[in-house]
């Protein structure tokens, strides 16, 4: 990409948009095309198709996505795999239609199977069943790397896709309702240290396993990809290093500062026991992430507490 490339991002106003887009002005990108649900819909196929032509951009971003936690996965199943699916559906359609020189897609690493071995490779995605509570999602996430691959093989273009473990940091979603594991404790442990509550009630058994990747490591990721990678199979990008539910809450808890006691509700879900990616290949291409996970709490606190109403 030239600094003067014309770009679209895709999602711009959401987590991993909003962070692409602080990436690419801080790296001296100047020709960003960004664009809000008022101004494009990206699920309407005629106003994507119109905005192709129109602007004709060089390079996609593709991070657009409807997301949320377990719970907003489990209640609207339909929104998810509908949403998902037109909007990947049309952006990588007309970025065919335009001869775009790149796409990226991002992906998530809820596509690969529950119970599939650690840490997980890219091969194995679809290789055994998808963990039931977030199928919807994983299956559009699915459609769309398989999209890229075929568009690749049928038409020659050069569309990426990206697998990013489990995301946090500024601009993160907080909503009690859909969000997800980190912004939700985060909030929730605020308000029990503000309200003096002496416990708090968190999901599960505390014992699943996940990993986290600040949202910035990933922007970096992505435009370091985009300008070094060059192939259909798809690329797990993430830290390669993992921490129990419990000991994520124990962190948490004393960047926040609240003293009072956890409580477990072993009734609801822990989701997938473990989800920790295989990052050798990421590595071997030359990236590594750079935000260790207790520094990223603490700047993700700091935004929350002056940017979450």
């Amino acid at each position: 990409m030239e600094k003067n490339s014309k770009i679209f991002v895709a999602g711009h106003r959401g987590l991993v948009g909003s962070a692409i887009v602080r990436a690419l002005e801080k790296a001296g990108f100047t020709n960003l095309v960004l664009k809000t649900h008022k101004e494009l819909d990206l699920t309407n196929q005629q106003a994507v198709t119109n905005f192709f032509a129109e602007e004709k951009p060089e390079y996609v971003f593709l991070a657009a996505a409807k997301v949320g936690g377990i719970m907003a996965n489990k209640t609207y199943p339909a929104d998810f795999i509908h949403h998902n699916l037109v909007i990947q559906t049309n952006i990588i359609q007309s970025a065919y239609e335009n001869k775009i020189k790149k796409l990226l897609f991002l992906g998530s690493s809820c596509i690969y199977p529950k119970l599939c071995p650690q840490p997980i490779k890219e091969e194995y995605l679809l290789t055994s069943a998808l963990e039931p509570s977030n199928k919807a999602y994983a299956i559009a996430k699915i459609a769309g790397i398989i999209m890229c691959q075929s568009y690749n093989e049928q038409y020659g273009t050069n569309f990426i896709s990206l697998m990013p473990t489990n995301l946090y940091g500024t601009n993160d979603n907080f909503d009690l309702e859909n969000s997800h594991v980190m912004p939700a404790m985060i909030r929730k442990f605020h308000e029990a240290k503000a309200s003096g509550s002496p416990t708090i009630t968190l999901w599960g058994t505390g014992s699943a396993m996940r990993e986290f990747l600040h949202v910035d490591d990933l922007a970096a990721a992505s435009i370091f990809l985009v300008e070094n990678y060059n192939d259909s199979e798809i690329v797990n990008v993430g830290t390669g290093e993992d921490v129990t539910i419990k000991e994520l809450a124990e962190k948490i808890k004393e960047v926040v500062g609240y003293e009072g006691e956890i409580v477990w509700d072993s009734t609801k879900p822990d989701g997938t026991p473990r989800k920790l990616l295989d990052v050798s290949k990421l590595h071997n291409l030359g990236w590594k992430h750079t935000i260790p996970l207790d520094e990223g709490i603490i700047s993700t606190y700091e935004w929350f507490k002056e940017n979450y109403k």
